[in-house]
């Protein structure tokens, strides 16, 4: 897969952005956790990568 490419539509305008719900650690629901940070299309919507923005806080 491409980073740069849409795999859904071919198309090649890729933006980032947040749902603001944070990822947590199993177990442990009062941990700040961390944003997950979306790739997407911005022609066709389908989502290209989600990460975590600061992986170490969930560890």
């Amino acid at each position: 897969m491409s980073k740069s490419k849409c795999p859904k539509c071919s198309g090649t305008k890729l933006v980032e952005g947040t749902d603001y719900t944070h990822v947590r650690p199993l177990g442990k629901p009062m941990s700040m956790g961390s944003n997950k940070i979306y790739t997407f299309c911005e022609n066709c919507g389908e989502i290209v990568s989600i990460r975590i923005e600061y992986p170490h806080k969930i560890g």
